[in-house]
C-alpha cells in the first residue's frame, strides 16, 4: 500500500508528469493506492472538475479514515517537528500513513523528510 498526498494526486492526473508515469508503474504492479480523508479533503478543495473528481476516485482505492489515533500521532508528529505554522494537515496526511505502515508519495518531499526519524518513508 502506498498513501498519496495531495500534491501527487493533483499532479498525477496530468498526463505526462512525473507523477502520472510513477502513478501508472505502481497501478500496473497490482500496488494499492490509498489517502488519508484529510487529503482527500484538500483534494477536494479543487478547483475540480466532475471528472477529475470521478478519476480520482478510481485511483485511491482504500481512503484511511482520520482517528483519534492519528489526532495523537499527529499532534506528537507536529511539536516534534517545531510546530511550523501551516504545517499540521503535512502531520495528520503523514500520521495516517504511518498508522498504515504505508509509504507516502508526494512531489513535496521536504515536507514529509522531517517525519522519516519517526519511521515514515518518503517516496
Amino acid at each position: 500500500m502506498i498513501h498519496l498526498d495531495t500534491s501527487f494526486l493533483i499532479r498525477s492526473l496530468n498526463a505526462g508528469t512525473a507523477e502520472d508515469r510513477k502513478l501508472r508503474e505502481w497501478i500496473g504492479a497490482g500496488e494499492t493506492l490509498s489517502m488519508s480523508t484529510v487529503a482527500w479533503a484538500e483534494f477536494l478543495c479543487g478547483p475540480l472538475e466532475e471528472s477529475e473528481i470521478a478519476l480520482a476516485a478510481q485511483i485511491v482505492e482504500q481512503q484511511s479514515a482520520f482517528t483519534p489515533e492519528h489526532a495523537a500521532l499527529a499532534a506528537r508528529l507536529f511539536n516534534e517537528s517545531g510546530r511550523r505554522r501551516g504545517s499540521l494537515i503535512d502531520c495528520m496526511i503523514a500520521a495516517a500513513a504511518l498508522a498504515d505502515d504505508a509509504p507516502i508519495a508526494t512531489p513535496n518531499v521536504a515536507d514529509f523528510r522531517r517525519f522519516e526519524d519517526s519511521g515514515l518513508t518518503v517516496v
